[in-house]
C-alpha cells in the first residue's frame, strides 16, 4: 500500500504570515478531500521553509496523509491546496507501508 503525505504551510506565500484562523483552513481541507471522494487523515505540525527569494519563515503545517490515492488524483488534490492557501509550493512524499484494518464489534448483546 502507498500512503502518500502533502505537506501544505499556512503562511501566505506573499506576506509570509498566516492570514487566517487555523480552522478555516481545515475546513477548506475537508471541503477539497470531500469534493475528490477521497479518504484522509491530517494533523498539525510546526515547520519552516525556505523561500524561491531566499526568506525563511516558520509556520504551522497541515500534513495530509492518503492511503493508495492515485497520483493524479493527489496532484490535483496538492494543487488546489496550493492556490486555496496561496502557497509558493507544497511538498509530497510518498512511501511504501504495511497495513491492515481490524474490525470488532461488542454485539447485540441477544
Amino acid at each position: 500500500m502507498t500512503e502518500t503525505k502533502i505537506y501544505v504551510g499556512l503562511n501566505d506565500g506573499y506576506t509570509l504570515k498566516q492570514e487566517h484562523d487555523t480552522e478555516k483552513y481545515i475546513s477548506i481541507l475537508k471541503d477539497v478531500c470531500r469534493s475528490y471522494r477521497i479518504p484522509f487523515s491530517f494533523s498539525l505540525a510546526q515547520g519552516g521553509y525556505m523561500h524561491e527569494n531566499g526568506e525563511y519563515t516558520q509556520e504551522l503545517t497541515l500534513v495530509i496523509s492518503l492511503m493508495d490515492t492515485d497520483k493524479a488524483t493527489v496532484d490535483e488534490v496538492a494543487k488546489d491546496l496550493c492556490a486555496f492557501f496561496n502557497q509558493e509550493s507544497v511538498l509530497i512524499t510518498e512511501g511504501k507501508v504495511e497495513s491492515y484494518f481490524i474490525r470488532e464489534s461488542l454485539g447485540t448483546g441477544e
